[in-house]
């Protein structure tokens, strides 16, 4: 068996039905345990991105989000998206949809531990946590080996994942948008974005987070502008594309009833590597941010994902389907040229991906559209890339903070970014076959591995919901103390209150 054969033989073990039901479940799930809070708490998402709090040590809650969205954002919603439609037909599009509305919840669970278990990085002093943490943090007081034991294999596949085998995906992808647009070597994009890399993944939390909070807002908000000119443009097409959408969603229409079962797993896969809710990514990012109560960045992550998959790939999705653009690819799972003409009449081959949205915007903007994605897309990958590899190093930390040795620790960190920067090189130049197969094993290990601890890890953040709303029912700003919950092992929300309380009396 050859090494692609076996990507692909893990990708389907991986990527089987279980793990789709599982994301679906379990969104639904903790929707019902938290009241539908991506619902009920709109309002508390969006005024805390604007009156977040800050400090020397953690980001804003805004710039959190930035940080995150920087992860988030990136080829999965521009190729991810593309990839989708053309193996799982239109209705993938709604079963993204759906995978972020109830993974909404999900985020919220994750993110919310991931603030609770946080600890200050006795190095940098900056806040480092995530599912490793909490995974080992949540049941130390009874079960110290078991949640030791899988907090680090958490961190080593997180590790694998963000080091070797996602960086890959977003380099192919930048590549070959440039390729299509300018015509440039693949080889030339690899070294330009190393080279670019390796002067960000230095800096620490702090500059990512500066870096971020400039570049995502502003590439995602002219993306999105860009669709709605689509939109208005193709207006007439408004209803073809809900029909489309939702008609081969369930399988209404006679064309995609062979495909009801793709849809759904192409569209919850895609939804996940794109809004990576209940991935375990979201709480790296989440457990940076300066905070008085850990809900309140649970609601900041839970936005997050609406961002992602509902403004960002919706975007996507319209000026593929609305152009007829996934009619160019001849897949062999449906007969994609008998259900839409499209109207750029383009009748060619086009490989799934960013050609795909390249191809579509061409047909509106001719000579410009090749050309606005690939600018878009190498902004999306870069900032990706990079929160990878925080991601990535948070994770080391997390092995090596108790290392005694902290020039080792210093040394393995050096191999880390060496590591990045080498995947990143080698995903530019190889195949998109190669690095999505790589990648989607990265997603759905983590995404096992998370998905499944959360569920038995719920309690102490559905605690700090139910205490969050209490606070707000009473008038006042909310103020977190573990131990008022019964939660354990919560160092440095333990510290925080009793700090509060001594400045609060001195008052």
């Amino acid at each position: 068996m050859s090494f692609a054969d076996r990507i692909v033989a893990a990708n389907e073990l991986i990527w089987s039905i279980p793990l789709i039901a599982l994301c679906l479940l379990a969104g639904l799930y903790f929707s019902l345990r938290t009241g539908f809070l991506q619902v009920r708490h709109i309002p508390d998402m969006l005024s805390q991105l604007k009156r977040g709090e800050k400090s020397e040590n953690g980001t804003s809650s805004f710039q959190s989000l930035m940080m995150s969205l920087a992860g988030r954002v990136g080829m999965g919603n521009i190729g991810g998206v593309a990839t989708a439609i053309a193996f799982g037909g239109p209705g993938a599009v709604f079963w993204m949809w759906t995978s972020a509305f109830l993974g909404a919840a999900t985020s919220f669970i994750e993110c919310t531990l991931g603030q609770i278990y946080k600890e200050k990085d006795p190095d940098t002093g900056e806040y480092r946590g995530g599912p490793a943490y909490y995974f080992e943090k949540a049941y130390k007081h009874k079960a110290r080996g078991l949640s030791l034991t899988y907090g680090i294999v958490f961190a080593a596949v997180t590790i694998l994942a963000m080091s070797f085998f996602l960086p890959g995906v977003q380099a192919n992808g930048m590549a070959s948008a440039m390729n299509n647009a300018w015509g440039v070597p693949t080889w030339v994009t690899a070294v330009g974005l190393v080279i670019l890399l390796a002067f960000i993944v230095i800096g620490g939390v702090k500059r990512i987070a500066h870096f971020a909070v400039i570049v995502v807002p502003t590439m995602a908000l002219l993306y999105i502008l860009i669709a709605a000119v689509v939109f208005f443009m193709n207006f007439s097409e408004i209803p073809r594309v809900f029909e489309l959408i939702f008609g081969s969603a369930f399988g209404v229409q006679p064309v995609f009833g062979a495909i009801l079962g793709l849809a759904v797993r192409w569209g919850v896969q895609r939804g996940i590597y794109s809004n990576e809710a209940g991935q375990g990514t979201g709480p790296h990012a989440a457990a940076a941010a300066e905070v008085s109560h850990p809900a309140k960045q649970g609601f900041a992550q839970s936005f997050a994902v609406y961002v992602d998959t509902l403004f960002v790939c919706s975007a996507t999705a319209f000026i593929i389907i609305s152009t007829g653009m996934f009619n160019t690819f001849a897949g062999e799972t449906w007969p994609s040229e008998t259900i839409h003409e499209g109207h750029g009449g383009l009748s060619v081959d086009v490989e799934p991906g960013p050609g795909f949205v390249q191809q579509g915007l061409d047909s509106v903007f001719p000579g410009a559209g090749p050309s606005f994605i690939a600018i878009v897309l190498a902004f999306f990958v870069f900032t990706t890339i990079v929160a990878y590899y925080y991601m990535a190093e948070t994770n080391l930390t997390y092995l090596t903070r108790k290392m005694k040795n902290r020039l080792v620790a210093r040394g393995l960190l050096r191999v880390l970014q060496a590591l990045v920067l080498v995947s990143v090189a080698y995903g530019a130049v190889t195949t998109a076959g190669a690095a999505w197969g790589l990648g989607d094993i990265g997603v759905g290990s983590m995404a096992w591995l998370n998905i499944v601890g959360i569920l038995f890890l719920q309690g102490p953040a559905l605690k700090a919901l139910k205490d969050y709303r209490e606070q707000k029912k009473r008038g006042l700003d909310p103020q977190f103390d573990p131990r008022r919950l019964g939660i354990e092992n919560a160092t440095f929300w333990e510290d925080r209150a009793d700090h509060h309380l001594q400045a609060t009396a001195s008052k």
